[in-house]
C-alpha cells in the first residue's frame, strides 16, 4: 500500500476491530474498496498487537483492571492482574491470571515494577524448528 494511513483512519480501525465490526464494514467506513481496506487493517492489526510483558488497562464486569500480558495466545493474551491498580472487589471473583481478549483491551501503559513481577513468568512464545532445517538436525537425536 503507498498510501500513509492517517491518525483519523487508524482510530476508526482500531475502534471498530475492538467492537469487532466486520472488515467489509470497515473498509466501507473508510470509503474504500474491500481489497484496499484489507490492507489497511491488516497494517492497523499488526501495529496494535500487544506483546508480552507489555502492562494493560481492560475492563471486567465494568470494573478497571490493570496488569502485565504473560503469555499471548490467537486473539487473546494471559494476563497477571496488578491488584494495587485494579477494583480490589473483583479480587474474589478472578483468579491472579485471567485470558483478555484483544478487543477488551482499553490501553497500554507504563509503570513502575510492581510487587507481583517478583512472581510472574514471561512465557515465551516456542522456537519452531522445521524438519531439514540446521537447527533441526542440532536438536534431534541419532539413534
Amino acid at each position: 500500500m503507498s498510501k500513509k494511513l492517517s491518525e483519523e483512519q487508524r482510530s476508526l480501525i482500531e475502534k471498530e476491530l475492538r467492537r469487532g465490526t466486520s472488515k467489509s464494514r470497515i473498509a466501507s467506513l473508510l470509503d474504500v474498496d474491500y481489497d484496499t481496506g484489507l490492507e489497511m487493517i491488516e497494517a492497523v492489526k499488526l501495529a496494535i498487537r500487544p506483546a508480552i510483558g507489555d502492562k494493560i488497562t481492560f475492563k471486567f464486569r465494568e470494573s478497571s483492571m490493570t496488569g502485565i500480558i504473560t503469555k499471548l495466545l490467537s486473539n487473546s493474551a494471559v494476563v497477571e492482574i496488578y491488584w494495587q491498580e485494579s477494583d480490589l472487589m473483583m479480587q474474589d471473583i478472578i483468579e491472579d491470571k485471567t485470558i483478555v481478549n484483544f478487543k477488551d483491551i482499553i490501553d497500554f501503559i507504563s509503570l513502575p515494577p510492581q510487587e507481583e513481577d517478583k512472581h510472574v513468568i514471561l512465557d515465551p512464545q516456542p522456537t519452531v524448528h522445521l524438519k531439514g532445517t540446521k537447527e533441526y538436525d542440532e536438536y534431534t537425536e541419532e539413534d
